[in-house]
């Protein structure tokens, strides 16, 4: 191992670095991809709950027993957003005050036991109640998952470790439709309840994920937990080869009000990434939750409109591989305000594809522009706001990001009136949301290459 010295006079003394020092001098290690892995296939679960249930929807509108119309099949997608909205405040909240694991762990097993009760729904208000709290389990895990994360990354790659954490996203989309492509039509009536099932998955990965995940360094010190913390940034110098050194002792942090993303220090940037979350949210769910059943009114056929569908979300991996390298090159900022305006010109032409080549090629484009985009959205929240106030100004954003997640699968059906049931109308307005987040994304701040305030 090597140990770090320092020269004064012709004699060596090791450094003294405070903990997040030693954490940001790090290389890449197999500590970090062990915590990147265990996040991110919860991440990969919480997506494919979100993915599956819109192919649920399609589903449901068959099935002999709910056969949902299309504003009942509107608020099953909604109603999950109403519960993600009010799970990122709590989880936030909370995040900031017992730790980022413990909410980790326990949305996964929130939503694993919601899913399952989702599945065996008989009526539709039991169906409304599962997905909302499915919805409170899945707000809340998002935003913590990506602060523990960003507060592990070394400064160098922080941005790219959180933008392959969002990566997880698409690997779970991706089985979602190959579940919703293979299980839902082939399995009879109960084709989507098994799907459903297969969702709860995430109960069984809680117990493993509470084994395996560190508490943040930066939480346990604002608590004065500093044998803690310690114990955590010696396992990840163990794993990358570097010899400890001396840290001073933290003195435990005084904790920032929630009311602060509102002070003159933040109420810039609070606005700015606030207005970009709820246009993001709006286009993406709006797009993509009622994909499926789009695609299925266009070309008649539901088994087909799920293969397109899987097709397109395919293309999400080249997206958020391409936004991991290029949120280092570039930084956030420009990376973020390119990737939506390329989203913005892929749902307009995607408004106005026809043919089966043109909606796979332009939704293919959508969907590699818009998750790239959300991945360095995911990157960029936490960064602009100190330790004591990260995951509850992170989970704040996400929760005003859920509202528009609300309105917009329940403002499809009206949209899809007004252009007598074509999705013109319907992606032209997603086009103006995505050029809408691309200019509030310009006043954000860059800390590319900075160090994450206490």
């Amino acid at each position: 191992m090597h140990q770090p010295m320092e020269h004064q006079g012709g004699s060596s003394q090791p450094l003294s670095l405070t903990r997040n020092q030693r954490l940001d001098r790090l290389p890449i290690n197999r500590a970090h991809k062990k915590l990147l892995i265990s996040s991110g296939i919860g991440w990969a679960f919480d997506a494919m709950d979100v993915g599956l249930v819109s192919f649920v929807v399609a589903a449901l509108a068959s099935d002999p027993h709910f056969q949902l119309s299309l504003s009942e099949r509107s608020w099953v997608l909604s109603i999950g957003f109403v519960g993600m909205a009010i799970g990122a405040v709590l989880g936030g909240f909370l995040a900031d005050r017992i730790g980022r694991k413990s909410v980790f762990t326990a949305t996964l097993m929130i939503f694993g036991i919601a899913s399952a009760g989702m599945a065996v729904s008989t009526t539709l208000l039991v169906l409304l109640l599962a997905r909302f709290v499915i919805g409170l389990g899945l707000g809340a895990e998002l935003p913590v998952a990506s602060t523990l994360v960003s507060e592990f990354s070394p400064t160098a790659y922080r941005g790219r470790m959180t933008v392959l954490l969002e990566s997880f996203w698409a690997i779970g989309w991706i089985l979602a439709a190959a579940i919703g492509y293979y299980v839902i039509p082939g399995t009879g009536d109960w084709g989507w309840r098994w799907a459903l099932l297969i969702g709860a998955a995430p109960l069984l990965y809680a117990i493993v994920a509470r084994v395996h995940i560190p508490e943040s360094v930066r939480y346990l010190e604002s608590k004065g937990l500093d044998e803690r913390a310690e114990k955590a940034v010696r396992y990840f110098e163990r794993a990358g080869g570097v010899d400890p050194v001396e840290s001073p002792r933290q003195t435990p942090l005084t904790r920032i009000p929630t009311r602060t993303l509102f002070a003159r220090q933040y109420r810039r940037r609070t606005a700015a990434i606030w207005v970009t979350w709820f246009f993001v949210n709006f286009a993406y769910y709006g797009a993509f939750t009622w994909m499926p059943s789009l695609l299925s009114e266009q070309f008649g056929s539901l088994t087909s409109s799920f293969g397109y569908s899987l097709i397109i979300a395919l293309a999400q991996l080249p997206g958020y591989f391409l936004a991991a390298w290029l949120v280092e090159v570039w930084g956030r900022r420009r990376t973020l305000c390119i990737f939506l305006a390329v989203s913005a010109l892929a749902a307009l032409l995607f408004s106005q594809a026809n043919s089966v080549p043109q909606v796979l090629g332009f939704g293919m484009l959508l969907s590699a522009a818009n998750l790239g985009a959300w991945g360095v959205l995911y990157a960029v929240t936490p960064e602009i706001y100190p330790t004591r106030l990260r995951a509850a100004a992170a989970g704040a954003a996400a929760s005003v990001g859920r509202l528009s997640a609300i309105a917009a699968p329940l403002l499809v059906p009206f949209f899809l009136k007004l252009s007598n049931g074509e999705k013109t109308l319907t992606f032209v307005v997603f086009c103006v949301a995505f050029a809408l987040a691309c200019v509030s994304s310009l006043m954000l701040p860059e800390r590319k290459g900075e160090q994450l305030e206490d």
